[in-house]
C-alpha cells in the first residue's frame, strides 16, 4: 500500500508568537515571485496544496501547476488538472445521512477485521446542520412553528434518533440539531473559521491556514462572502475529505468582476444579486471561478457579498470569491467571535498577503477577464417566471407577466389563448367570504432562504415595510400562503428587538420553522378550494420568495409561475395579492382616510434600514443563540440514543440500514482479476446525466423500491422520497436508474426497464440485475459521451455497484463522476478516439470479458476488451497511483478501512 512522503515546502514555514502561543505557517510569497499576482482565491489552493504536499495525494507538480497559474489559462484547451485539501467538509441531512452511514458501517468492518473500530472517525472535521424536513404545513398562527417542528419530528423521527447517535460517537463531527436555522446561513455565522488553527504534534506550536470547506449542497458557495473559499460537492467526494483525502479538480479561469460606486437608496441585496446573476449567466462563468474586486466591495456588507456568492450556482461559476478584508473581520467580531481569534486571522493574513484593502489598485490580481458593474445603476428587480436568471425590473413586470402569458411554452411562456386571458375563478373562504383570483394572482408569498434570510437589511427592511404597511391600514388576503422561516434564531432575536414582529405577523408572516422550507418545495399544501380553482380554470398563479431557485413544478404544482425577490418585495406583492400590478402608478390600497397607499409610501431607505440595523444587530444575540444551539429542542433533548460506539442497527427499518458495502472484506488486498463472462446491463448513448443514474424524487407506486416498500407494510402515503431514504441501501439501489427519460437502447420503450439478455425477458432495471446476481454474472455499462455529467451524487455510483456494475465503458466521463466510480472499485474504461459502441457495431447482447494486465496496473495503459470475440482496446481511467490504490482496496471506504488496520 502507498504511503506518504515528507513536505518538501517545509524550509518555507516561519512563525510569529502570540500570547505565548506559537504560531505556525506557510510563508507562500516567499516561494516564488509569481504569487502576488495570483488571485486571491487561486492563493487558498496555493496554500492547501503546499501544507499538504506529500508526493502521493497531493504532488510537488500540483503546487508548480497552481504557481504557474496564468490568465492565459483556458479550460477545455489547456486543461490542468491538481489536487485539493479542503480544510473542512459540511452537510446537510439529506446528503450527511448516508456519509454517518458508511462511517458507521466502516466501524462494524474494522471491528470484524480484529481492529478498533472507535480508529474510524472523521479526519478533517466534518459538520452536519439538519435543516431539509421540515415542511409549511401550518401557517398564519402564533403556534405554527410549534405544529410544524412537531410535524416534521413525527416524519424524521427514526433519522433523527441515528444523527443524534452519530452526533455522540464520532469524535470530529458535530450534529446541528433540526430546528436551528438553514446549514448556509449556521455556516456563515457560527460555524466559519475563516482562518484555521490547529495543534502541531510535533512541538505544541498551532498551524495556521486559511479555511476552505466542500458541502454536500450547492449553495455551499454562500460561504464565499466570508473570504473562505467553498463549493458544493457530491457524497463521496465529501466522505473522501472526511478520510482525509484530496479531490481532483480543473485549475480555473478566473473572472474578476470590478463593483464601483454605491447602491442606490431604494435598492437592495437582493436586486444586485438578481442583476448579477443574469449578467454573469449571460456572460458564461460554468466551470469558473469569479473573483470579485474593486471600490464597490467595500460599499457591501459581508451579508450583502454573502447573498451574492450564495447564488453562484445559479450564475453557474464554480465560486463567487470576495477576498478577506477589515469588513470580513468586523463581521467575524459582531457574530461574537473572539478579538483574540480576530487578531490572530489579522496578523496571519497580512503576513501571507491574504488581507484585501479594495480601496489600493496595486493590490489588485490579474484575472483571465475582467467586466464591471456600477452599483448605482440596480434597480428593483425580481426574477422569473421560471429561471433565477431570468431578472425583470419591478417597473417592467405588470407588462413582463401579460407577455409571459401569451408567448409559447417556454422559460418565458404558458401559451394562453387570448380566449382564455381573462379567466378566472371564486372560492369560499372560511370567513364566509367569495374571492376572485386569475392570472397572476399571488397564492404564495414566502420570506425564506439563507439567500435573503441571512440578510439583517432586507430581513430588517421586510419589517420595516411591513410596520408602515399596518400603520397605513393595509392588509393581505386570507387565501394568499404567507410564511417567515429565518435561517437561525438570531434573526428571530433581532425581528423581535426591533419591535417588527407584531407587524409581521399581523400581515400574516409568522415564522412558521427553521429550514429551508419553501424554497426547496417545502412549501406544503394549499387550501382546496384555491387548487381546485386554479385547476378548473387554468390560472397561471403564482408563488413570490426570497428564494434562490424557482424552476417550474419545484416551489408548488399549482403555481405555475414563481418569482424570486427580496423580503421586501415578497410583501409588496402579497399586499397586492397579484404581480401583473404597476407599482408606480397602482395603488396598494387606500388608508383610514380613504388616500391611496403606493409602495414608494411605505418602502423604507438604506440607511433607514442601516440604523435599526445598526442598533439591533449585536454580537450578545449570536452569543445567546448560539451558546444553546447543540442543545436543540425539547423534541431532540428527549430522543433516546444507544451509548454504544457501533450502530445497532434494525432489521426492520426502512430509513436506516448496514449497507452491504464491505461485505467479504479481508484484511489483505484482494488478488486481482479480469471480467469475466459479464453481461451488459444498460446501453446508453450520450449525455446520460446523474439525474438519470441517481435516485431522487417521489418513489412511483409500480417501481421495485414501491414493491419493497409495500412488502414491509408501508402504503404509498408513507413512501416518502428517495432523498429521505437515502440511508437505506435497498431502497437506493431499487431507485438506481429509475428515471423515467433513460433512453436504453437494450429496450423497447423510454424509462427504467432492460433486457435479461439470457432469457430474452424485458423487466425493470434492478429485477434483472438482481436475476443476474443470482447467476453469479457480472455486469458492465456502455455508453456514449459525457457519461455522469450534471450535479455530482454519491448514488450516482454507489447505485451502479449495488447493481453489479464492474465497468463501465464509454466514450468519455464528467471528471467528478469518473472520480466517484473509482470511489466505488468500479472500473472506468474508455473507448479510444474515434471509437464507440456503434463504430464496433456492439449490440449490448454480447458476453464481455475484460483482461487486467498480470503485473502492475498503470495509469492510462491499455486495456483489451473481447465481446463475444469482438475483440477491442480501451483505455483504464485510472488517471493517477491514487486512483489505482483506491480499485486495488475495492474503493475508497475499503482502503480506509484497511488503513486503520495497519
Amino acid at each position: 500500500m502507498s504511503g506518504s512522503g515528507a513536505n518538501p515546502f517545509v524550509q518555507f514555514q516561519e512563525s510569529f508568537t502570540q500570547d505565548g502561543n506559537v504560531y505556525k505557517y506557510f510563508d507562500l510569497p516567499s516561494i516564488d515571485s509569481k504569487y502576488d499576482s495570483l488571485p486571491f482565491s487561486i492563493r487558498v489552493l496555493l496554500e492547501s496544496a503546499v501544507r499538504n504536499c506529500d508526493n502521493f495525494h497531493v504532488l510537488e507538480k500540483d503546487v508548480q501547476s497552481i504557481l504557474g497559474w496564468t490568465p492565459s489559462l483556458k479550460q477545455g484547451t489547456s486543461d490542468v488538472e491538481v489536487s485539493f485539501k479542503p480544510a473542512r467538509v459540511i452537510l446537510q441531512d439529506f446528503t450527511g445521512v448516508p456519509a454517518v452511514v458508511d462511517f458507521a458501517a466502516m466501524r462494524d468492518a474494522v471491528r470484524e477485521l480484529g481492529g478498533n473500530p472507535e480508529k474510524i472517525n472523521p479526519i478533517c472535521p466534518a459538520d452536519l446542520v439538519i435543516d431539509h424536513s421540515v415542511q409549511v404545513d401550518f401557517v398564519r398562527s402564533s403556534d405554527a412553528l410549534t405544529k410544524n417542528e412537531s410535524l416534521e419530528f413525527q416524519r424524521n423521527k427514526e433519522r433523527f434518533t441515528f444523527l443524534k447517535w452519530g452526533a455522540r460517537a464520532f469524535d470530529n463531527m458535530l450534529i446541528v440539531p433540526p430546528g436551528s436555522g438553514i446549514v448556509h446561513q449556521v455556516n456563515l455565522e457560527y460555524l466559519a473559521r475563516v482562518v484555521f488553527e490547529s495543534d502541531s504534534s510535533a512541538d505544541g506550536s498551532k498551524i495556521l491556514y486559511p479555511d476552505s470547506v466542500v458541502g454536500t449542497d450547492s449553495h455551499t458557495t454562500m460561504i464565499n462572502g466570508l473570504g473562505v473559499l467553498g463549493w458544493g460537492v457530491g457524497g463521496i467526494e465529501a466522505e473522501a475529505v472526511m478520510l482525509g483525502q484530496s479531490i481532483s479538480m480543473l485549475l480555473p479561469e478566473v473572472i474578476g468582476y470590478r463593483l464601483e460606486g454605491k447602491l442606490g437608496p431604494l435598492a437592495t441585496s437582493t436586486d444586485l444579486v438578481l442583476t448579477i446573476t443574469k449578467h454573469l449567466r449571460q456572460l458564461g462563468v460554468v466551470g469558473k471561478f469569479v473573483e470579485f474586486y474593486g471600490p464597490g466591495v467595500a460599499e457591501l456588507s459581508i451579508a450583502d457579498r454573502a447573498t451574492i456568492s450564495n447564488m453562484c450556482p445559479e450564475y453557474g461559476a464554480t465560486v463567487g470569491y470576495f477576498p478577506i478584508d477589515e469588513n470580513t473581520l468586523s463581521y467575524m467580531r459582531q457574530t461574537n467571535r473572539s478579538e483574540k481569534k480576530i487578531d490572530i486571522i489579522r496578523k496571519y493574513l497580512k503576513a501571507t498577503r491574504q488581507l484585501r484593502d479594495y480601496s489600493l489598485v496595486d493590490q489588485d490580481p490579474q484575472y483571465t477577464e475582467s467586466v464591471t458593474l456600477d452599483l448605482s445603476t440596480v434597480v428593483t428587480s425580481v426574477s422569473g417566471p421560471k429561471r433565477p436568471h431570468d431578472r425583470v425590473s419591478v417597473s417592467s413586470m405588470c407588462e413582463d407577466f401579460k407577455s409571459c402569458l401569451i408567448s409559447p411554452v417556454g422559460f418565458k411562456g404558458f401559451a394562453i389563448p387570448p380566449s382564455a386571458l381573462a379567466a378566472s375563478g371564486e372560492f369560499q373562504w372560511d370567513d364566509g367570504k367569495s374571492y376572485k383570483i386569475g392570472h397572476g394572482s399571488v397564492v404564495i408569498a414566502a420570506i425564506t432562504s439563507c439567500t435573503n434570510t441571512s440578510n439583517p437589511s432586507v430581513m430588517l427592511g421586510a419589517g420595516l415595510l411591513a410596520k408602515n404597511a399596518v400603520q397605513k391600514g393595509l392588509s393581505i388576503l386570507p387565501y394568499i400562503k404567507t410564511s417567515l422561516s429565518p435561517g437561525s434564531g438570531v434573526v428571530t432575536y433581532y425581528l423581535r428587538e426591533s419591535g417588527v414582529i407584531p407587524y409581521l405577523e399581523q400581515l400574516g408572516f409568522d415564522i412558521v420553522g427553521y429550514g429551508c422550507m419553501t424554497c426547496i418545495g417545502n412549501s406544503g399544501p394549499l387550501d382546496e378550494n384555491v387548487v381546485n380553482t386554479i385547476e378548473k380554470n387554468g390560472l397561471v398563479c403564482c408563488g413570490v420568495l426570497s428564494g434562490n431557485r424557482n424552476f417550474e413544478g419545484r416551489i408548488h404544482p399549482n403555481t405555475r409561475a414563481n418569482y424570486l425577490a427580496s423580503p421586501l418585495l415578497v410583501i409588496a406583492y402579497a399586499i397586492a395579492g397579484r404581480v401583473d400590478i404597476d407599482f408606480e402608478i397602482e395603488p396598494l390600497g387606500v388608508d383610514a382616510t380613504g388616500k391611496e397607499v403606493f409602495l414608494r409610501d411605505i418602502w423604507p431607505t438604506r440607511s433607514e434600514i442601516q440604523e435599526v440595523e445598526h442598533k439591533h444587530v449585536i454580537p450578545a444575540m449570536f452569543q445567546e443563540v448560539y451558546s444553546k444551539i447543540q442543545l436543540g429542542s425539547r423534541d431532540w433533548q428527549t430522543l433516546e440514543v444507544s451509548d454504544s460506539k457501533l450502530y445497532p442497527w434494525s432489521g426492520i427499518s426502512t430509513y436506516i440500514k448496514l449497507p452491504p458495502f464491505f461485505e467479504g472484506m479481508t484484511r489483505a488486498l484482494p488478488k486481482l482479476k479480469g471480467i469475466e463472462k459479464a453481461r451488459c446491463l444498460l446501453l446508453l448513448g450520450d449525455s446520460v446525466t446523474t439525474d438519470h443514474i441517481s435516485p431522487a424524487g417521489s418513489i412511483a407506486r409500480k417501481s421495485p423500491a414501491a414493491r419493497y416498500l409495500s412488502e414491509r407494510g408501508l402504503t404509498p402515503r408513507d413512501f416518502n422520497s428517495y432523498g429521505s431514504r437515502r440511508g437505506n441501501d435497498a431502497v437506493m439501489a431499487r431507485g438506481t436508474f429509475a428515471n423515467i427519460r433513460l433512453v436504453n437502447k437494450l429496450a423497447s420503450k423510454t424509462g427504467p426497464s432492460t433486457l435479461h439478455v439470457p432469457s430474452g425477458e424485458e423487466m425493470d432495471i434492478f429485477d434483472a440485475a438482481e436475476r443476474y446476481a443470482s447467476e453469479g454474472t457480472p455486469l458492465v455499462l456502455v455508453v456514449g459521451k459525457d457519461y455522469g455529467s450534471g450535479s455530482s451524487r454519491d448514488w450516482a455510483a454507489k447505485g451502479p455497484f449495488l447493481l453489479g456494475i464492474k465497468a463501465v465503458i464509454a466514450e468519455s466521463y464528467e471528471r467528478i463522476h469518473r472520480s466517484n466510480l473509482v470511489g466505488m472499485g468500479i472500473i472506468p474504461l474508455q473507448f479510444l478516439p474515434g471509437q464507440s459502441a456503434d463504430t464496433l457495431k456492439l449490440s449490448g447482447r454480447e458476453v464481455y470479458n475484460i483482461v487486467l494486465p498480470e503485473g502492475e496496473l498503470k495509469p492510462g495503459q491499455r486495456i483489451q476488451v473481447d465481446a463475444d470475440g469482438n475483440v477491442f482496446e480501451t483505455t483504464l481511467r485510472f488517471d493517477t497511483e491514487v486512483d489505482i490504490t483506491y480499485y486495488k482496496n475495492g474503493g475508497i471506504l475499503n482502503y480506509m478501512i484497511r488503513k486503520m488496520l495497519d
